[in-house]
C-alpha cells in the first residue's frame, strides 16, 4: 500500500488542478481513471467494463521495507476480472476514488502505452533488483487475450539481459507466451508462479469465480516445464477449516509432484477491510459452519499469530519433504537467502492467534 500512496502524491504533483470549479475534483490516479475511455472491448457478458488508463509510470519502486526480496513491481491493468473472494488488492480501486470492494473486479482499467514506458524505466533497474509481476492484479486475465499489454512487456524484456524477473498468474493465458518466456529465461533469471489454491473445482469455482479451472492450472505447469521453465506452484492463501488441513495440502503435494513443479508454497490466508467483507459473505454462503469461527477470528483482526504460521509452515514442509519438491527459494541461492517470490502474508504485518481450525463440509 505504501507503494499506492507514494504513486499517488506524485501523480498529484504531476497533475495539479487547474482554476477553482464547484465541488471536489478526482486528483492524482484518481483523475487518470476518470479521463480513460471505455476500452473498444466494451462491457463482456459478465457485466465487466474496461477503460483505458493513461499512466507516466509502469515500473513502481517497492518502498515496504518488509518486501525486501523485490525491489521492483509491475501491474499492467488495474483491476481483476478473476474476482477471487479473498484477493487482498482490492484496496488499489480505493485510490480511484472507487470504495466498492466490488468495482476492482467490475471495472478494469487497460494500462496505454506500457511497453514504451517500460523500454524507458529500465535504466532505473540495477544489477541484482528483482522486477515482480502481478502483485495486485493478473497480468494473464481474460482481458490479456485481446488487449495484450502482458505480452508487448515480455516482448520488451526478450531483448534485455541479466534482469531478475518474477511472474505470478492464476491463468493457462500464459502458455501462449511460451516462445518469449523461453527467450526471456534464456538470458535473464525468470521464475513463473501458478497460484492454485485448491484441486476441488466446485470450491474453486466459486472461490474464484473467472479463473480457469485448477486441473487446467496444473496442466499449465507441467506445460511450463516440459518447456524448461522455473514454474512453482502457489497454494495460497490457505484458508482455516477449507483448505489449511494436512490431507488438503497432501492432495495439493502429490499433484505438484505430477507436474514436476519446480517448488510448492503456501501460506495462511489474511484479510483485510477491502476483502473481508467479501470473503466472510463468501464463507457464510458457502461454509455456514464456519461463520461463528471466522467472525470470531477475523471479526477484530486480519491476520494468523506466529504460532498460527509456524505450524502452516510446518505442515507444508512436511509435505515438500515427503514428495521430494522444492521450497520456493531461487536456484543456487545461500540457505538464508529471500525467496524469489513474497508470501501473500508477507505484505502486512502479523497479527493475532486466530484459533483453532475447524473442518467444515460445503453447503
Amino acid at each position: 500500500m505504501g507503494e499506492e500512496k507514494a504513486n499517488l502524491l506524485a501523480a498529484d504533483t504531476l497533475f495539479p488542478i487547474v482554476g477553482q470549479e464547484a465541488g471536489p475534483r478526482p486528483v492524482g490516479i484518481a483523475r487518470l481513471a476518470a479521463e480513460g475511455a471505455e476500452a473498444e472491448l466494451g462491457r463482456d457478458g459478465h457485466g465487466v467494463e474496461f477503460r483505458t488508463m493513461e499512466t507516466r509510470s509502469l515500473l513502481n519502486r517497492v518502498v515496504s521495507k518488509r518486501m525486501n526480496y523485490f525491489q521492483w513491481s509491475i501491474n499492467p491493468y488495474r483491476g481483476c476480472e478473476f474476482g477471487c473472494r479473498y484477493c487482498y488488492a482490492r484496496y488499489t480501486h480505493e485510490f480511484i476514488d472507487k470504495p466498492d470492494p466490488l468495482t476492482f473486479e467490475r471495472e478494469i482499467y487497460i494500462k496505454q502505452h506500457a511497453a514504451w514506458l517500460l523500454r524507458q524505466e529500465l535504466r532505473q533497474v540495477a544489477e541484482g533488483e528483482t522486477i515482480a509481476i502481478g502483485t495486485a492484479t493478473d497480468p494473464y486475465q481474460p482481458v490479456e487475450r485481446q488487449a495484450r499489454v502482458m505480452r508487448s512487456l515480455l516482448e520488451v524484456f526478450a531483448e534485455q539481459e541479466g534482469l531478475r524477473l518474477g511472474i505470478v498468474t492464476k491463468s493457462t493465458l500464459i502458455e501462449r507466451d511460451l516462445d518469449l518466456l523461453t527467450r526471456i529465461a534464456a538470458r535473464n533469471r525468470l521464475t513463473l508462479h501458478v497460484t492454485i489454491t485448491t484441486p476441488d473445482a466446485k470450491l474453486a469455482r466459486v472461490l474464484e469465480p473467472r479463473a480457469p479451472r485448477p486441473d487446467l492450472r496444473f496442466q499449465t505447469v507441467a506445460r511450463l516445464r516440459e518447456a524448461g521453465l522455473r514454474a512453482g506452484i502457489l497454494c495460497s492463501p490457505l484458508m482455516p477449516g477449507i483448505t489449511d488441513t494436512p490431507a488438503a495440502l497432501e492432495r495439493m503435494a502429490i499433484r505438484a509432484k505430477k507436474a514436476r513443479a519446480s517448488f510448492f508454497a503456501a501460506n495462511p490466508l489474511f484479510l483485510k477491510p477491502c476483502s473481508k467483507a467479501v470473503f466472510l459473505r463468501f464463507v457464510e454462503e458457502h461454509f455456514p459452519a464456519l461463520v461463528r469461527e471466522y467472525a470470531t477470528r477475523y471479526g477484530q483482526r486480519d491476520f494468523v499469530s506466529k504460532a498460527y504460521q509456524e505450524r502452516v509452515a510446518a505442515l507444508v514442509k512436511a509435505v515438500v519433504r515427503k514428495h521430494g519438491l522444492d521450497q520456493r527459494f531461487d536456484a543456487g541461492a545461500k540457505k538464508d537467502a529471500q525467496p524469489v517470490w513474497p508470501m501473500q502474508g508477507e505484505l502486512w504485518e502479523m497479527g493475532v492467534e486466530p484459533g483453532r481450525a475447524l473442518r467444515a463440509k460445503a453447503g
